[in-house]
């Protein structure tokens, strides 16, 4: 999907309120979180290079925000591939 900010998916197909945004910078591919509910977060972190969050992967301890989860590599590849 599109809007004004870019390309997107929802990384919990059941919360419409969150979305990934996917840009590709140069070879890397980069994610930002937006929240409706929380509009501030879109202006405190920027894009995010899959290499960083693959370190955040593996730091993961199994409890709060999974990383795997929020940040499909393959959903991105395909959004990017289609425009």
């Amino acid at each position: 999907m599109k809007d004004d900010k870019g390309l997107y998916y929802y990384p919990y197909p059941q919360n419409k309120q969150i979305r990934m945004y996917v840009l590709k910078m140069g070879d890397d591919i980069c994610f930002r979180m937006w929240d409706s509910g929380q509009p501030e977060l879109w202006e405190k972190h920027g894009w995010v290079p899959y290499d960083a969050i693959k370190q955040a992967t593996g730091m993961y301890t199994g409890k709060g925000f999974d990383p795997a989860q929020a940040y499909d590599l393959d959903a991105a590849r395909d959004l990017l591939d289609e425009r």
